[in-house]
């Protein structure tokens, strides 16, 4: 067996070492689309994607025409672009409903 591979660390300006924790993957089931993550993100690691009404359960146990149906929680966020990521967690530290997972990683290939 060969050595697994180190994951990636940095310094801070201080000269401490951290480990990077990178966005491995984003809930989009649970996801508002509040656009938080979005904002804060250095890397455009993110994107905001409407949802269809195919996407959408409008049929909740109550009789009420679709009418009612209010779009604006029609939209969520879905990782674009996740090997420019530089893990630094911003994303979940502002996602009001814990959608993202974060993971120590090797560089890739």
């Amino acid at each position: 067996m060969g050595a697994e591979p180190s994951v990636i660390t940095g310094l801070t300006r201080g000269g401490t070492s951290w480990v990077a924790q990178f966005v491995t993957a984003l809930d989009e089931g649970k996801c508002i689309g509040c656009g938080r993550c979005f904002k804060v993100c250095p890397r455009d690691v993110l994107t905001i994607v409407q949802r269809g009404l195919d996407d959408v359960d409008l049929d909740d146990d109550d009789d009420d025409d679709d009418d009612d149906y209010d779009d604006g929680d029609n939209a969520f966020m879905t990782l674009s672009n996740p090997m420019d990521c530089i893990g630094c967690e911003a994303c979940s530290r502002v996602c009001p409903k814990a959608c993202f997972t974060h993971s120590p990683l090797p560089l890739a290939a």
